[in-house]
This record gives C-alpha cells, sequence and structure tokens, in this order.
C-alpha cells in the first residue's frame, strides 16, 4: 500500500501592488495649460490608453494550493517525485515552484513539458531552473489573461526612475512587476518570433517607449522595413535621420552609411580625447559654457618635399544624438546581400556602442542562415516571441523553451550573462501608435540626411550632420 505523507501547503505570494504611478502620470491628471507655439513637448500620455480599474479579482489561495497538490500527483505519476514549495500567480502564467527529491535530473522534468500540459488540461506548460536555488519551475497559463497596457508601463515610477539612456518598456514579469531594460547597455537587441506571436507590437512598443523620453535633436532613428507595412507608419516624424527604407538595396546602403557615420564618430571622439558619446557631448557643453571654440587637425595634402599637410578645423558644437537602427525583417535582407549585411551588422554590433548607436534587429525566420553565429556572437542581448520548434528557440537562445510561449507578446528575454527570464509585452493598437504620430508630427518636420540611401564611394560622412536641425 502506497504511503501517503502529510505534505505542507505552498506558499501562495501575493500578486505586486498596481506599477507605482510617477510624475508624468500625475501630471497627467491636472488640467493643460496652453503649450507656447514652437516648443517641443513629449506625447502626453493621454494618446494611450488606459488600463480598466478593476481588470484581475482577488487571488485564489485555495485553488491555486488544489492546483498545486495536482501537480505534484502528475509528476509523481511520471516518476518525479518532490514538493511544490511556493506558487507565485501573475497577469499570464502563474508559476509553482518544485523541489525536486535529490538525484532528479533537472532534464527529465524539462522532457516532460508536453506530458505536465496535457495531463493539467493547458495549452502548453514551460519548465526551467529557477535561478540560484534548488527548485524547478513550472509555468501555467492562467485560466484568464490579464492584458498588459503601454500607458501603465510608461506612467510608472520604475520607468521615470530609470537611470537608463535609452530606456525600453518590456512588459511584465511573471509576477505582474515591470520590467524596463536599458538599450544602451545591451548595446544592441535582436529579435525572433512567428506570424501572431506579437514581435511587431514588441518592436512599436520599444519605439514609442523611446519616442516618449526622447527630443529628435538627442535621439534619431534608422526605419528598415523590407515588408513595407509594419514601420511605414512611423514615416515624417521629426525622429527620423532618412525616409522609411523599404528597398533591400537601399537599406545595405542604409547600414553602410551607419559604418561611416560610426568611424566618423570615433575620429572625432579620438582629437577630444574622450572615450564615448557621453564624453564628448559633455565636453563639448565645457566647451560652449566657457565659450570655447574646439578644432581638429585635418591632413589637406603633402608639401613639395612629400611631407604631410595638416591644417586645424573647427569641430562641430552640435552635440552628437544617438543613433537607433531598427530592422523589422533580417531574412528579406540576407536574401539580397547576405555578406554585405552581416560585414555591416557585424562591424556595427563590434564597436558602434561608444559612438552612441545601437541596432534593434528582427526577424520571423530564426534559422542558422538568417542569424548566423556571426551575428549571434554580437548580440548577446536578445529576446524570443512564439517560435514554431525547439531548433528556432536553440538558435535564438541557445535553450528550448520559446516553442511553449502562449504568443501575443508573451516573451523570453536573454540579458548578457546568459539568463532567461520571462516577460508579458504591452499591448499596443495600430490607432495608439498613429495618435502618437500624428502628435508628433505636428511638433517639426523631419531633418532628412540625403547620404543615408545614396550609394557614396566617397570618404565617411562629414561630423555632426546626424544632429536636429
Amino acid at each position: 500500500m502506497k504511503k501517503t505523507r502529510a505534505a505542507k501547503a505552498p506558499l501562495v505570494e501575493t500578486k505586486p501592488a498596481k506599477a507605482k504611478p510617477g510624475k508624468r502620470a500625475r501630471a497627467a491628471r491636472q488640467q493643460s495649460l496652453d503649450l507656447v507655439p514652437g516648443e517641443y513637448h513629449f506625447p502626453p500620455l493621454d494618446l494611450l490608453t488606459s488600463p480598466p480599474e478593476n481588470r484581475s479579482g482577488p487571488i485564489n489561495t485555495e485553488s491555486l494550493q488544489q492546483n498545486a497538490r495536482l501537480l505534484e500527483t502528475v509528476l509523481e505519476d511520471f516518476g518525479v517525485k518532490g514538493e511544490i514549495t511556493k506558487v507565485r500567480p501573475g497577469p499570464v502564467v502563474t508559476l509553482y515552484e518544485l523541489e525536486p527529491a535529490p538525484g532528479t535530473k533537472t532534464s527529465r522534468v524539462i522532457g516532460l513539458s508536453d506530458d505536465i500540459a496535457r495531463s493539467m488540461s493547458a495549452i502548453s506548460v514551460r519548465v526551467a531552473v529557477v535561478p540560484g536555488r534548488n527548485a524547478i519551475g513550472i509555468e501555467l497559463p492562467n485560466a484568464t489573461r490579464e492584458m498588459v497596457y503601454l500607458r501603465e508601463l510608461l506612467a510608472s515610477d520604475a520607468f521615470e526612475r530609470s537611470s537608463g539612456k535609452l530606456s525600453l518598456a518590456l512588459g511584465k514579469d511573471i509576477g505582474g512587476a515591470p520590467v524596463i531594460a536599458d538599450l544602451a547597455r545591451m548595446p544592441h537587441l535582436l529579435i525572433a518570433g512567428t506570424t501572431g506571436s506579437g514581435k511587431s507590437v514588441g518592436i512599436n512598443t520599444m519605439i514609442l517607449s523611446l519616442l516618449y523620453q526622447h527630443r529628435p535633436e538627442d535621439c534619431r532613428f534608422i526605419m528598415i522595413d523590407p515588408k513595407m507595412l509594419e514601420l511605414s507608419v512611423y514615416e515624417g516624424i521629426p525622429h527620423l535621420l532618412t525616409p522609411v527604407v523599404t528597398d533591400p538595396s537601399k537599406a545595405v546602403v542604409a547600414l553602410k552609411w551607419t559604418v561611416r557615420e560610426m568611424e566618423d564618430r570615433y575620429r572625432a571622439m579620438a582629437q577630444l580625447g574622450v572615450r564615448n558619446i557621453d564624453g564628448y557631448n559633455a565636453r563639448l557643453g565645457q566647451a560652449l559654457k566657457k565659450g570655447e571654440a574646439l578644432t581638429r587637425r585635418v591632413q589637406t595634402g603633402f608639401d613639395e618635399d612629400g611631407k604631410p599637410i595638416f591644417e586645424e578645423q573647427p569641430l562641430p558644437m552640435d552635440p552628437l544624438p544617438f543613433i537607433v537602427v531598427v530592422v523589422d525583417e533580417m531574412a528579406d535582407l540576407m536574401l539580397v546581400a547576405g555578406k554585405d549585411v552581416e560585414a555591416a551588422i557585424q562591424r556595427l554590433a563590434q564597436m558602434a556602442r561608444a559612438a552612441g548607436i545601437h541596432l534593434i534587429m528582427a526577424t520571423q525566420r530564426p534559422s542558422v542562415d538568417v542569424i548566423t553565429g556571426t551575428i549571434k556572437a554580437n548580440f548577446p542581448t536578445r529576446i524570443s516571441f512564439q517560435v514554431t520548434s525547439k531548433i528556432d528557440s536553440r538558435t535564438i537562445l541557445g535553450e528550448q523553451g520559446a516553442e511553449q510561449l502562449l504568443g501575443q507578446g508573451d516573451m523570453l528575454s536573454m540579458s548578457g550573462g546568459g539568463r532567461v527570464t520571462r516577460v508579458h509585452g504591452p499591448f499596443v493598437s495600430d490607432e495608439e501608435v498613429e495618435s502618437i504620430v500624428t502628435y508628433l508630427k505636428t511638433m517639426g518636420e523631419p531633418a532628412y540626411i540625403e547620404e543615408v540611401t545614396t550609394e557614396e564611394d566617397t570618404g565617411p560622412a562629414s561630423s555632426g550632420n546626424t544632429s536636429a536641425a
């Protein structure tokens, strides 16, 4: 006869309190004054949809503990002994922490994910080790899914207090706390996800996060959209360096221009003896305060004896803005000019961080011919939305699990250290994006640089030409 042990009821964690609103959210509730014409104003939060007041009911502790017992029974049926010690309910999934019996292999429990899903009548189950603890996390989808709204993330105190230069509101973690990442520290981002996984909405939320915190003179965009539909909505905003690029051959030219701009920025920084864009802009600020004119030494030719002739040229005193290059479909570019694209991306990924240039690259086909070993090695930070197979998940993240995601913004985020966390991305509608774009167009015209998409065999791009006009 089988002995039944008196199991201790698992600890059910309470949901975190609603994200604390920041100053911006409080200011949005106040009556706005008449705007001064000609001044740049950030988009108001009112352009984004507000989350409903009571969207999640109280936690049913008894039901969660009952589920935990059922899960223990299912695992025991498959020969896995252990105890569920903690339950963490979240907006989309609930995490059950299993403390396995000694000698239990993690790989065996991970391999049972499909069987656990079937036995628990769930769509899919993701199993992963809880970092830093002797526990295996089993993530079961909730019966009703809570929607994450971009407005509550941008209005949160966590987003406002973020010290990042290029903060991105990625979404909420399993427990429901806001997840804010810094693109400047990543320093580049590789995104994969199949159709309907929420990849394009995720890219929109990242772009909007930057538009809500940077003026055109502080951050400029080069948007490459071979699919012609996803990023074309941003056409005409003052932050663009060039119209949205839809021709793959012009996209290659734009990437080469970005490499030249990066090299030119490196030369300008070397002349001032600074190590990065922050140091360069700080040095310019000091010189402007003192009324000092900065110069650089440039070779202009050779004299009769063949010795080089140098002359001092004034350095442009405009601060250098960040440049964010967004590519919505890498596969199309790799088909047209794989080697050229790979070489440009590799060079930018290795060096562009110090020059204030950052890449956000996305693909719906995470195969090895699109995400090559070279590209993967230079993008330590990666995000995977739902993919079709374990092979695709391993290609983008180096481990399986992304095929078990629920779609519609459910993602796995891998930081530079290789640690993978599950994040539920916010939803933003096309109407919200269009209203923000319409507002930004009233704030000024874009100052395009024609050379970005013009094939040029001459020297590098001229210094400081990325500053807003």
